[in-house]
């Protein structure tokens, strides 16, 4: 595969999550009010809720003024996604595990920094639990950046690789 094709297709692998992570935060904006409940999808496992959150990732910073909180979490996203999609694009040589979790990554960070600069806040709506015990609420965009820093991981332990730069 042509680096221009590789490269386009993990870029593809990125709108893909930003496309099912904005679809998904405008159906529940649209069809379930905020803090109003759960829809229990699987009992006692998962429901979907509507959560708007202030913060970082498990609410870090919620707390924070909104005026200090905004722009530190826009410029640490948008940094990141930069950082990303520059290791991404030097690195599309051949397929990797690493150029698929980068992707990932970049898709997940590009969906929650466009909520973050549109609305201050990001959409959260999964929501896991087993009888009391609850993980917090995420979106497409946090799963995407999970799944990718798994990937990273997986990938630097079975290779020793990781996501060098050639």
């Amino acid at each position: 595969m042509s680096r221009a094709a590789l490269r386009s297709m993990y870029f593809l692998v990125s709108a893909v999550v930003i496309l099912l992570d904005r679809l998904t935060k405008l159906f529940i904006r649209s069809h379930i009010e905020p803090n109003f409940g759960s829809v229990i999808v699987i009992p006692k496992f998962f429901s979907i809720t509507h959560v708007e959150n202030t913060g970082a990732a498990f609410s870090l910073f919620a707390d924070w003024p909104q005026n200090v909180r905004v722009p530190l979490l826009v410029g640490f996203s948008t940094l990141a996604m930069l950082v990303v999609s520059y290791l991404l694009w030097k690195s599309a040589t051949k397929f990797t595990f690493t150029g698929l979790a980068l992707a990932l990554i970049l898709g997940g960070a590009v969906g929650n920094l466009y909520d973050r600069i549109l609305f201050g806040r990001v959409t959260d709506f999964l929501h896991f639990y087993i009888g009391p015990h609850s993980w917090p609420d995420f979106n497409v965009a946090d799963s995407a950046i999970v799944c990718g820093a798994a990937l990273l991981l997986l990938d630097l332990i079975l290779c020793g690789k990781g996501a060098r730069v050639d």
